[in-house]
């Protein structure tokens, strides 16, 4: 029993510096992992390892270049490495682009960045100095990009797009069965409707029953058309009846 005790105790000596050896042996390796590491990080990051020099545009696109779109990535800074660029960084400069709806972007190894554009379906010109889309979302594109297009000139309080658009519509499917090509409305602060036609007559409609009112508009037409008079305004804004205004000057007010 006495020599097993001995024997014991000889060897704790032994298993203190095999504990040191392996503590030394882990520390070795973490410090080599770190400097791997270190050493791995500074070369995605650096361009000339993995440099993005190819860009991809892709989408039906009208009004939006790309060297529209490469000024735009270049002016939010120098492309990064591969591993390293922010591609949402690039999805902001692209979408700050006014034509711009909507941009997708991802990354193809070992050198691309892949941009998918899509347009503003644009509907309208509001007030003068913007666009509507077809959802009747406001977007800051020349109107003169689409100078060539005829589109109807909208106007109201910067924030009534959607409501301007959705009445321009309903005017315009009852009004265009009659041969009447609606070239602007607006809609003033005391919410009273105005429309403009392509050959430049008036119609008043007024703050209610806009529907009503173009109907009874309808149902005028051929009396009017048959004065042989040149039209200048339709007044709607009564009960029954309209007053017409003519080009050459003579009014009268219609009630029937």
């Amino acid at each position: 029993m006495t020599s097993v005790i001995a024997e014991d105790i000889a060897q704790h000596p032994q298993n203190g510096k095999s504990d040191w050896g392996g503590l030394l042996f882990l520390i070795a390796v973490v410090v080599l992992l770190v400097w791997g590491l270190v050493r791995i990080l500074g070369w995605m990051s650096d361009e000339q390892q993995l440099p993005l020099s190819k860009m991809v545009i892709h989408g039906e696109l009208s009004h939006v270049t790309a060297d529209e779109v490469r000024q735009a990535v270049n002016a939010g800074g120098a492309l990064n490495s591969f591993m390293l660029q922010d591609v949402d960084a690039i999805h902001d400069v692209v979408s700050a682009i006014p034509w711009v709806d909507r941009v997708t972007v991802r990354k193809q190894w070992p050198d691309i960045i892949k941009l998918h554009i899509t347009e503003h379906g644009v509907a309208a010109i509001w007030n003068s100095s913007q666009l509507l889309d077809v959802d009747g979302t406001q977007f800051a594109a020349d109107p003169s990009d689409v100078k060539d297009r005829n589109l109807v000139s909208l106007h109201g309080p910067q924030d009534k797009g959607p409501e301007v658009l959705a009445a321009w519509r309903e005017m315009n499917n009852i009004l265009a069965p009659e041969g009447i090509d609606i070239a602007a409305l607006a809609l003033n602060e005391r919410q009273s409707w105005r429309i403009v036609t392509r050959d430049g007559v008036r119609i008043e409609l007024g703050r209610r029953d806009r529907e009503e009112r173009l109907r009874r508009l309808v149902t005028l037409l051929t009396d009017i058309r048959q004065s042989g008079h040149m039209l200048s305004y339709v007044d709607l804004r009564y009960d029954t009846g309209a007053a017409v205004g003519w080009k050459d000057n003579r009014d009268r007010l219609n009630q029937k």
